[in-house]
């Protein structure tokens, strides 16, 4: 040391690691650690954000395609249980005007559309020169709802009558004085096809997308 300095004593300075190095350490350590968490959150998000959103994106369509509705046809009340053919309906025809033949001419077309026919000829004191419209349509109780509406479909206008008393399945169509001819059969058959199945209605089916 040239001399200049001398170290007297037993006891020397202890050397020491600053203390501000060991927390800047440490600080930097953790802020590592935050900043990573901090990222690795940033990143799921983001993820949510844009990839979840572009799948659930591309399912919506596929959902829709899959479920368009298309016509089918739907069970309406008259089935064609309950509803009869013309060939399973027996019509007696009877005459209640003063013009002769009708009763026979009208059975006659009748059963050219399929009908059945029983009795023909004048209808009976109870109807005859008493019926002011197009035609009456009698029958039992039962044929209400199955037998009339489907002859009432080849005489329009014509009114529905039963008779609690009846017996048997056949029905009656008494012509009245307003009875020029029988429906159109084009128009008869379209009213015939709409009582025996209604039109179809849209019900949801799958269909495959592209």
């Amino acid at each position: 040391m040239g001399g200049q300095y001398r170290i007297t004593g037993d006891k020397y300075p202890r050397m020491r690691r600053p203390r501000r190095r060991g927390r800047l350490v440490l600080m930097v350590v953790a802020s590592v650690a935050v900043l990573g968490v901090g990222g690795w959150g940033t990143l799921q998000l983001i993820d949510v954000f844009t990839g979840g959103g572009k799948q659930a994106a591309a399912a919506g369509p596929k959902a829709d395609c899959a479920t368009k509705a298309s016509p089918s046809a739907s069970t309406g009340t008259n089935t064609d249980s309950a509803v009869p053919k013309p060939a399973q309906i027996t019509v007696n025809v009877y005459n209640a005007t003063p013009r002769s033949g009708l009763a026979k001419s009208t059975a006659d077309e009748l059963k050219k559309r399929g009908f059945k026919i029983g009795d023909v000829g004048n209808a009976s004191a109870q109807w005859d020169k008493k019926v002011k419209g197009t035609g009456v349509l009698l029958g039992p109780a039962s044929a209400l709802d199955t037998s009339l509406p489907v002859l009432a479909t080849q005489l329009t206008g014509a009114e529905r009558r039963t008779e609690a008393t009846r017996k048997g399945t056949a029905v009656d169509l008494v012509i009245g004085t307003a009875f020029k001819n029988l429906t159109a059969k084009a128009a008869a058959d379209k009213a015939l096809a709409a009582l025996s199945g209604p039109e179809p209605t849209a019900s949801a089916s799958p269909k495959a997308c592209s």
